[in-house]
């Protein structure tokens, strides 16, 4: 009994504070449908409390398949949002179970679950998913508004552009 209170533990990609209930996981999994009803028309709440359930416990994988047959495509590119997002809260700390997540979503084959997973590019607090590098913040090839050492002078409008070869 104590090994089966540990499994769930060590699956969980949050801290204790961003969890899920286990009411609402046990409920979700025992009637995955019930979400669609509870969360009717509000594909944001959907897709964050969603996302919350995966990273607390990427073992609700199953009942996600069972979402996803029974709801319409608005819905669906929500459930795509939301398993981007269990994604990326996973990646550093479970990266087994972003693996998984990601696995799932590339098998479902659903249309509008991609085109979620793949519109999702920033999570709320503003962090990029996928590190960005720094030096494509600046711009390339001579169009800088400002240069010299401290970038305090601002450079020749006139001067002509370099022409790729």
């Amino acid at each position: 009994m104590v090994a089966t209170s540990l499994g769930p533990c060590q699956a969980q990609c949050v801290e204790f504070s961003d969890r899920a209930s286990q009411i609402d996981l046990d409920a979700f999994v025992k009637s995955p449908s019930s979400l669609l009803e509870r969360l009717r028309n509000d594909k944001e709440k959907l897709k964050y409390r969603l996302s919350t359930y995966l990273a607390t416990n990427p073992s609700v994988l199953p009942s996600v398949q069972t979402l996803i047959t029974e709801s319409t495509p608005n819905d669906r590119t929500a459930i795509g949002a939301a398993l981007r997002l269990a994604e990326a809260r996973c990646t550093t700390t479970k990266p087994d179970a972003a693996r998984k997540i990601r696995d799932f979503t590339k098998r479902i084959g659903d249309l509008s679950v991609q085109a979620g997973y793949s519109a999702v590019g920033d999570d709320d607090s503003g962090a990029p998913l996928q590190p960005r590098d720094k030096t494509s913040a600046q711009p390339s090839g001579g169009t800088a508004l400002l240069e010299g050492e401290w970038k305090t002078q601002l450079s020749d409008p006139f001067k002509p552009v370099p022409i790729p070869h």
